[in-house]
């Protein structure tokens, strides 16, 4: 689960950043990248930023026993 969840922050941040450069300076570094080839690929590459936000909500709202990871430890008195 730590690998996935480490891939999905990547992704997160690179939606993320994409999402900063769009409302900052109204450009989409994605369809930069990738327009010459297909929409398709900018297609796949949201989609895969979007499976990644819903990892990371599901990983954040199910904390596992992995102790660095979890989120339970902290609220345990």
């Amino acid at each position: 689960m730590k690998i996935l969840r480490n891939i999905a922050l990547v992704f997160l941040i690179i939606g993320g950043l994409n999402w900063g450069l769009v409302g900052l300076f109204d450009f989409n570094l994605v369809a930069f990248l990738f327009d010459g080839f297909s929409v398709i690929i900018s297609r796949i590459i949201y989609s895969i930023v979007g499976i990644a936000a819903v990892i990371a909500a599901v990983a954040w709202a199910i904390p596992d026993e992995d102790k660095e990871y979890s989120y339970k430890h902290s609220y345990d008195a």
